[in-house]
């Protein structure tokens, strides 16, 4: 289960955030993940779970984006988002596509708590 590992390096920038600004907790998490991420959505959150108690991320909730798979072909130009995992495009049926979006996952905000209003 590689999403225990994911977390594991996530923690270290949660940790590292909370301290930089001083935070007492955090509270949210959302991360952006795309269709070929290679990471199952499900265990992610179980690993979140699991990983939070005991730290100050313990009542954090995770926050997890779907991002649609877009393509480029190469062949006439045209981008769109795919639905099914057949890469194909669909106005010319050229299987020389471009994957453009679909499969990053990306740290997009972490919500801190602090004693300082400004901080936050």
């Amino acid at each position: 289960m590689h999403e225990l590992s994911i977390v594991a390096g996530l923690f270290e920038t949660l940790l590292e955030q909370a301290a930089t600004h001083g935070a007492r907790k955090v509270t949210a998490v959302t991360l952006r993940m795309g269709k070929l991420s290679g990471v199952v959505p499900e265990l992610l959150e179980s690993a979140f779970d699991m990983y939070k108690k005991g730290t100050i991320a313990e009542e954090a909730k995770l926050w997890v984006v779907d991002v649609p798979l877009r393509i480029r072909c190469r062949a006439c130009g045209k981008e769109a988002e795919i639905q099914s995992y057949v890469f194909l495009c669909d106005a010319c049926a050229s299987p020389d596509i471009e994957i453009l979006q679909g499969t990053d996952m990306i740290l997009e905000r972490i919500e801190l708590e602090t004693d300082d209003p400004a901080a936050g």
